[in-house]
């Protein structure tokens, strides 16, 4: 009994997590262009810290990041301000 309550507990802070705001993708193509490793880690490093950005995912070959982020905490305006104090220009695909 006790097990199922606290499986039950956890099933609906799961729910109320995912409930929570509007998660929406974008994907940008970034100037300068990425070249390694260092300019990915870079910005993954700073761009995981605008509010509302959930996941960031980087392709040196195809020169795109593609952001998860809460619409409800943020947008892409935002979001491309944060390249920009990391001096990359970036343009949505």
């Amino acid at each position: 009994m006790k097990k199922f309550a606290i499986m039950m507990m956890m099933l609906m802070m799961s729910i109320c997590v995912f409930a929570k705001g509007d998660v929406k993708v974008v994907v940008f193509t970034p100037t300068p262009a990425m070249h390694c490793q260092n300019c990915e880690k870079k910005i993954k490093d700073n761009i995981r810290f605008v509010k509302g950005v959930k996941k960031i995912e980087t392709s040196v070959e195809k020169q795109t990041i593609t952001i998860t982020y809460d619409a409800a905490k943020t947008t892409p305006e935002k979001i491309e301000a944060g390249f920009k104090k990391l001096g990359y220009k970036v343009k949505k695909k």
